[in-house]
């Protein structure tokens, strides 16, 4: 495995000109490895094997895909600490939160496609009709540096398990650990041209993908505004098109909850990953009579973070590259601007901290729905405090946002708690702490994507509906 190479047709293989890209460890600011960014005629390349390979994998029995799988599964948990380190140097994850969390987030994804596919019912009979699922077809896969691993795996997995074939591109600023994968997955036996893998930009491979006439669906995993894109580009070839897109998920914590706990739950939540995930609690909503001893607590918690990993529990690595450091920086002193209260954090690296795309821990209080900080995806370590009078008032602040991602719902009670979130515009809510689970859906509302992925939804994503009619001639 070269960096400079691209995985096509079940081999490493050298780009076909284009220029390269240097990958930068956001922790030191050093390259840590240069990449090939991929052009058209290495993308027909590999869209074409993958087509060649689709008509024989897409009949291999279930059993076959099983033990695809498991040797996956066995190769992925043996190369985990490469993987972690990987992670970590690709786009700043501290070493511990690479391998108590991205790490296992993939094996968790390899781990559910194999239970789905065990025990899936692909063909179900409705009188004298067969209803088949089938697969899809090739499916062009994109994907985020935010959490590479478990998005690479969201989405690989269930292809591999439904008899797909690929092309996936990962993001060009996090594509080391994608690398390592696919080298997985050659030891492991993947046939030639099921998976293929094209480095590249977007406006290139990316969008290049979603045009392509010879792939059948296109998986994405970005912001709003790239799914917008994506969404176009594929729109000619009526090819299907899952997204996964971005959020601004808000935390109601009710009357009756312990409103220390939860308040604390929430905001290292939101900080978790350096504030880098889609479904991360960004709005707090408190009554408005606690709101100052939210801001207490967030400040006490915003002091507990430790950017050198000396504690893994408070541990904060670095934004992933330069242009998310340059944009939250400016969102940040934005939002100061525009007349929200920082209670902690702001502008600037952390004290004492010389070099990396580090951030403060950055608290706003008194922030209302109208404030561009209220609304927009920061995707970096920024809280907004909001206060609300009735819990009528916090639900209409919760759903007053463009995304509907996820929600988190504390209440004294499970009962009132569970009658909160079905009021929520949400396609996700985490009631009283409670942590998500891969074998439910995951995906959004509204500007939030369509489509789902994890478990069985996710797994029947990558599936097509045939009719056959007058099957049981018996009947």
């Amino acid at each position: 495995m070269n960096y400079l190479d691209f995985y096509i047709d079940g081999e490493w293989v050298k780009a076909q000109g284009g220029a390269t890209l240097e990958v930068i460890n956001p922790s030191t600011e050093r390259s840590v490895g240069a990449i090939s960014l991929g052009t058209p005629a290495d993308l027909e390349s590999a869209v074409a094997a993958a087509r060649r390979a689709f008509a024989s994998y897409s009949q291999w029995s279930r059993e076959q895909r099983l033990e695809l799988l498991a040797a996956i599964i066995e190769g992925y948990r043996s190369h985990g600490d490469a993987l972690a380190e990987l992670v970590h140097k690709e786009m700043g994850a501290p070493l511990s939160l690479a391998r108590s969390a991205h790490v296992p987030a993939g094996l968790g994804h390899l781990q559910r496609a194999f239970e789905v596919l065990r025990s899936y019912d692909f063909d179900r009979a409705h009188g004298s009709t067969l209803i088949s699922r089938e697969p899809i077809g090739v499916c062009g896969l994109i994907t985020p540096w935010n959490w590479p691993l478990n998005q690479l795996t969201c989405k690989l997995a269930p292809a591999l398990a439904t008899g797909c074939t690929m092309v996936l591109k990962p993001s060009e600023k996090a594509p080391l650990s994608a690398m390592l994968l696919a080298e997985i997955f050659h030891r492991a036996g993947v046939p030639k041209g099921v998976f293929n893998l094209v480095n590249g930009d977007g406006p290139t491979i990316g969008d290049g993908i979603a045009r392509h006439p010879d792939i059948d669906m296109v998986s994405f995993t970005g912001s709003t505004g790239a799914g917008i894109a994506v969404a176009k580009a594929a729109a000619a070839s009526v090819k299907r098109v899952s997204q996964e897109l971005g959020g601004k998920s808000a935390n109601l914590i009710l009357h009756g909850a312990d409103f220390e706990s939860a308040v604390r739950h929430g905001v290292s939540s939101c900080f978790r990953n350096s504030g880098q995930s889609c479904n991360a609690p960004t709005r707090l909503l408190v009554p408005r009579a606690l709101q100052q001893q939210a801001v207490e607590i967030a400040r006490a918690v915003a002091a507990e973070v430790c950017f050198d990993d000396s504690n893994g529990a408070t541990a904060m690595g670095p934004l992933a590259n330069l242009a998310q450091f340059d944009r939250v920086q400016a969102l940040i002193a934005g939002a100061i601007g525009q007349g929200a209260s920082a209670v902690c954090g702001g502008v600037g690296r952390p004290a004492g901290v010389t070099q990396g795309y580090y951030v403060k821990p950055t608290v706003f209080a008194d922030v209302t729905s109208d404030m561009p900080i209220a609304r927009e995806e920061v995707f970096g370590p920024v809280l907004v405090i909001m206060p609300y009078d009735t819990e009528d008032e916090a639900v209409e602040i919760a759903n007053d946002s463009p995304y509907g991602l996820s929600g988190y719902v504390t209440a004294g009670t499970l009962e009132h708690a569970r009658k909160v979130a079905r009021r929520l515009r949400t396609g996700m809510v985490h009631l009283n702490g409670s942590k998500a689970d891969n074998g439910a859906p995951f995906g959004g509302y509204k500007q939030s994507g369509n489509g789902r992925e994890w478990g069985v939804h996710g797994f029947e994503d990558y599936l097509e509906l045939k009719s056959m009619f007058g099957y049981q001639s018996d009947l």
